[in-house]
């Protein structure tokens, strides 16, 4: 397992300790030069989007892993955490459903949440 993939699952964790829905990891590293992975999750309202992304950000931190970026927290509709080869994308559902990134990276190798 690579040093960005346990950071995902961490992260991922996080992200289910604020009960988001909806999680998806794709490696995008054959693909694209953004990143090796992106996160998408859903939240159902703006207080849990902003939770969610607290959380990854303390979780994160706790590891010595800083975003690079953070976009949207204060709308809450799309959030984008940016740690350099991971990027994390928190969307209200309709936002999620409107952008479609899930459809848009459909080229991604979709990964289990759990690495075994």
């Amino acid at each position: 397992m690579t040093e960005m993939r346990k950071t995902a699952d961490l992260a991922i964790r996080a992200l289910e300790e604020k009960k988001a829905e909806n999680i998806s990891l794709l490696d995008i590293s054959a693909i694209s030069s953004l990143a090796d992975y992106f996160i998408i999750a859903s939240g159902s309202n703006r207080n849990q989007l902003q939770a969610m992304c607290e959380n990854v950000g303390e979780v994160m931190g706790k590891v010595g892993y800083t975003a690079r970026q953070i976009e949207g927290f204060r709308t809450a509709n799309w959030i984008l955490m940016d740690y350099g080869d991971l990027v994390i994308h928190l969307f209200d559902t309709e936002n999620r459903e409107f952008y479609g990134l899930d459809r848009i990276w459909s080229d991604a190798v979709k990964l289990p949440l759990r690495e075994e």
